[in-house]
């Protein structure tokens, strides 16, 4: 231990240690073109000036303020209500209203969708799978019997 941490030592042969050498990847050939191509998102995206009330941290001023009413013994400040508020969306009705939208651009009805049931089928199981089938009788309740070995670990 060394100040109150466990501290592990691992010793190691030559031979157990990689060259890191081994983990880097290959050297490819990258052309300019493909560069100037990867960096075209990244600098649409940029923005130079991060100034303005919609970049104000307001976090550690609010952190400040809870620490100086515990101080104080002053009740918790509220939280400011959002200017706007959110909107909820429904998004079943926006699915719909997509879809609403797609079958009229391509000329389709847009009525209600065709419902029909499916024939009612009934599963078979083979006769390796039957389930296990149990007797009641006035004493007991016994099950088949099985092969009596034990099933094999994995």
């Amino acid at each position: 231990m060394k100040d109150e941490a466990l501290v592990l030592h691992a010793m190691r042969w030559p031979d157990e240690i990689r060259d890191p050498a081994e983990l880097l990847p290959p050297p490819v050939r990258v052309s300019d073109e493909e560069v100037e191509g990867a960096l075209a998102p990244v600098d649409t995206m940029t923005v130079d000036e991060l100034e303005g009330p919609e970049f104000h941290d307001r976090y550690p001023e609010a952190v400040a303020e809870i620490i100086e009413a515990k101080r104080e013994e002053e009740p918790l400040p509220k939280a400011p209500e959002p200017e706007q508020p959110a909107r909820v969306l429904d998004l079943t009705a926006a699915l719909q209203e997509s879809v609403t939208k797609a079958e009229a651009s391509r000329g389709e009805d847009t009525g209600p969708a065709e419902v029909h049931e499916l024939p009612a089928t009934k599963k078979k199981m083979s006769a390796k799978r039957q389930p296990v089938r149990k007797t009641v009788t006035k004493e007991k309740t016994t099950a088949r019997k099985t092969s009596g070995r034990r099933p094999r670990s994995a």
